[in-house]
């Protein structure tokens, strides 16, 4: 169980605070909801506690585990082989995974094949959001603006040239 000023990750929606943790009745039933702030986008989530195993809620990574991505991502190669219809199914699951691994792969991913051949509408929107998760995370992990965070990662993620050299 999560407590008040807990920093954690909301699988496809990205890192937030927990503010405060209420009882509301919705639909005729009262649960216990985490109310969550998320600081990049500036919206409040509400998340049923007895849910949060299934909706894969877990804490924000700390900052040694910071290293460890930036180093995964700056070293990782990109697989980019699959047809349009497979690698959007792949990568919404990657999403959907809450791993943080999963989530950078691909931002990676679709930032090489942006810079090779650009994207379809569904996928610039599938990298707008991932970059938005991966950022957040990032940002609360470091205790960075959203900012700092973006410039972070942008330096991070070498250009196909650059990972060619």
């Amino acid at each position: 169980m999560f407590s008040v000023g807990d920093k954690v990750v909301y699988p496809m929606y990205g890192a937030g605070i927990i503010e405060s943790i209420e009882e509301k009745e919705i639909l005729g039933e009262t649960q216990k909801y985490y109310v969550m702030h998320m600081p990049i986008g500036d919206m409040k989530v509400m998340v049923p506690t007895k849910n949060v195993e299934n909706i894969g809620l877990r804490e924000v990574i700390d900052r040694n585990t910071v290293k460890l991505v930036l180093e995964w991502i700056r070293t990782k190669e990109v697989d980019d082989s699959a047809n349009w219809n497979r690698r959007y199914r792949t990568n919404m699951d990657k999403m959907k995974s809450g791993d943080i691994y999963e989530v950078a792969d691909v931002v990676k991913s679709l930032m090489f094949r942006e810079e090779e051949k650009g994207l379809s509408t569904g996928e610039r929107k599938m990298l707008d959001n991932a970059k938005q998760i991966l950022i957040s995370e990032l940002a609360l992990a470091s205790d960075l603006k959203e900012e700092q965070a973006i410039e972070l990662l942008e330096g991070i993620v070498p250009t196909k040239n650059e990972a060619e050299k």
